[in-house]
């Protein structure tokens, strides 16, 4: 028996659940999980728990049966945690995996140090779905999981031109199309596909951005007046530190954006450099990857930015220290 099967042992109830603010590799773990245990599991009840999920998602099996609300007097036998580094990222549905009578982590941030009665947890992994791949029995995979798992896979690789994208990542994407998904249709509905008031908001925070440091670090800030004058929720961010990243000498990008808390501030970081940015958002109380890492941080945006450009000199001056005891 595998570790998933293992975990399933004697169990009646499952919950899974993701982090907050769910990206692609998030929901597409989520519903991955879910599509694969009620079709191969029969008298398990599978309950999945996601804040509101992106509309862009719609075409995955699974999506509209996602409850965003929790409820106090629900317990289940297992907890099934996917994508969330840590106890904190679950949100509001924390308390499924303290009262859960066992608990299953299924996560790839470098970051989670363990949070469940069993934790498989790979850094190495392109994404939680990749992860999830490797548990689950390959012959019980059917076309709605093999779809979730292509999703989350292409989200956390963006298409495959990060540097996180192996061999073994493009060995479980053949096998995945190989299902006779429509993988063009995804990648365009989910990943490029974006509506005229999230383009306008991408706009604005392009042309409010600045280069800093050098010119090495770039950083834009998106308000609640702005999301409110585009008519754009705070999922209209995803991508935007994408364009930024893409810029010619630009090797950190920092995105600041109001929560809606007095002066709170989610801050999304990504680096085409050696710099290490789960390391400056573990500062922060954050967490996630190499290359690719988030925190939430209260004070002003001044305050904020020289807290992260206090970080990132630290590495620098790190990165120059070892260069140059190298060539000694």
């Amino acid at each position: 028996m595998g570790i998933l099967t293992d975990a399933l042992n004697g169990k009646k109830t499952v919950v899974i659940l993701g982090h907050v603010n769910p990206d692609g590799d998030c929901v597409g773990s989520c519903t991955g999980m879910y599509n694969y245990l009620t079709e191969n599991f029969e008298g398990v009840e599978v309950s999945v728990y996601l804040e509101s999920l992106s509309k862009k998602f719609g075409y995955l099996n699974g999506y509209d049966r996602a409850y965003t609300e929790f409820d106090p007097e629900k317990t289940f036998d297992l907890c099934i945690t996917l994508d969330a580094s840590d106890v904190k990222r679950l949100g509001v549905f924390a308390p499924y995996l303290e009262t859960a009578k066992d608990s299953l982590c299924i996560d790839h941030h470098v970051t989670n140090a363990g949070m469940a009665n069993v934790n498989v947890v790979e850094p190495d992994a392109s994404s939680c779905c990749e992860v999830l791949y490797g548990l689950l029995d390959p012959d019980k995979i059917s076309k709605n999981v093999a779809e979730c798992l292509y999703t989350g896979i292409i989200h956390d690789t963006g298409v495959f031109k990060y540097s996180n994208t192996s061999r073994k990542t493009m060995e479980i994407v053949g096998r995945l199309i190989e299902f006779g998904i429509d993988f063009p249709r995804i990648i365009d509905g989910s990943f490029f596909m974006k509506s005229y008031e999230q383009t306008k908001l991408h706009g604005c925070a392009l042309l409010n951005s600045k280069r800093v440091m050098d010119d090495r670090c770039i950083y834009t800030v998106v308000t609640q007046e702005q999301m409110k004058e585009f008519g754009c929720t705070v999922k209209a961010t995803d991508g935007i530190v994408d364009q930024l990243r893409v810029i010619d000498g630009v090797e950190v990008v920092i995105l600041l954006y109001e929560t809606g808390n007095p002066s709170e501030y989610k801050v999304s970081l990504r680096t085409n450099s050696e710099l290490d940015l789960s390391r400056i958002a573990a500062v922060f109380g954050g967490g996630g990857h190499v290359k690719a890492a988030g925190c939430t941080v209260t004070g002003t945006v001044d305050e904020i930015l020289a807290g992260l450009k206090e970080q990132i000199e630290i590495q620098w001056k790190e990165e120059l220290t070892k260069k140059k005891t190298d060539r000694v």
